[in-house]
């Protein structure tokens, strides 16, 4: 197995789920639980396609995965913060929603072929023996997402903005009383991670696979929230569980292409299994670092 191979198949690999899981970070630090992710990454991924194969620009088609990712979460946004529904259950109608959606738009673009993102050749950073192949030539998507990491982090560590929303997360009743508008904070949070999901939707559609297949997230969407309560809510935690379960799938991948032993059945199951396992230890341990307000409603005193 070429190490070279390996870890730029990891990068690919854990692009999608780290773009997803980073969004729910951010609609989770604001306090809101959100399980419909996996639904707004279908979404995001038949309507990339769809934009994509209509318009001849694979960015276009990530443009428009962003925007139907974040108009289908915003329709969660006015159901949990303005209707005050249950945001469990309105999450998980979320996701039917957008795998029934995905499954009717998607039935005209079956066998088609979506055009290809081009993969960036880095001047001098490229060329490196063993880092240029490893790091350096991907597709601007695979950068795209690291650097999303970073703006997160910065955004919620020393800005303003960043401050008022781990205040709306942390306590909705306090943040009121101080002034804070707290459901327009949530809203524009939710949309962020709908846009999110629907880059990761869009990047297994025109990247992984580039081609549409009813149900091709493959449960994708469970394992970015997964991930963020792996994190501990933190973005280089969701970095750092993102880019292993990337590899646990390309690892498993790999063993099926040699012919192992081991049955097909249960080394595709396996990073979904290693997932659940991790996420069992941290419950014993206890879990640190979750928004105190986390999935609670708010309702403003009149």
């Amino acid at each position: 197995m070429d190490p070279v191979l390996l870890v730029a198949s990891i990068m690919v690999s854990a692009t999608p789920i780290l773009l997803a899981a980073l969004g729910e970070m951010v609609v989770e630090k604001a306090g809101v639980l959100n399980l419909g992710v996996e639904g707004m990454m279908i979404t995001g991924a038949v309507m990339g396609f769809a934009v994509a194969v209509g318009s001849g620009s694979p960015l276009l088609g990530f443009a428009g995965a962003a925007l139907a990712g974040a108009v289908l979460s915003l329709s969660f946004g006015l159901l949990t913060q303005y209707l005050l529904s249950n945001q469990v259950a309105t999450g998980l109608g979320l996701t039917l929603v957008g795998l029934g959606l995905s499954a009717l738009i998607g039935s005209s673009f079956e066998g088609l072929r979506a055009p290809s993102l081009p993969k960036l050749d880095l001047p001098l950073l490229g060329d490196l023996p063993v880092l240029g192949p490893m790091l350096f030539r991907h597709d601007i998507m695979v950068y795209v997402s690291l650097a999303l990491v970073g703006a997160v982090w910065a955004f919620l560590k020393f800005t303003r903005a960043g401050l008022i929303l781990r205040a709306v997360g942390e306590n909705h009743d306090s943040a009121h009383a101080l002034g804070y508008r707290v459901v327009h904070v949530r809203l524009a949070a939710i949309a962020f991670g709908g846009a999110c999901a629907g880059l990761g939707g869009a990047y297994v559609s025109l990247v992984r696979v580039p081609q549409w297949t009813e149900g091709m997230t493959a449960g994708a969407g469970w394992i970015a929230l997964a991930i963020v309560v792996f994190a501990s809510w933190r973005a280089f935690g969701v970095l750092l569980g993102a880019y292993l379960f990337g590899g646990v799938s390309v690892l498993q991948l790999n063993l099926q292409a040699a012919g192992t032993t081991v049955p097909v059945e249960l080394l595709s199951m396996s990073p979904y299994l290693i997932t659940i396992i991790v996420l069992v230890i941290i419950s014993a341990r206890g879990v640190h670092g979750a928004p105190g307000s986390l999935g609670r409603p708010f309702h403003a005193a009149a």
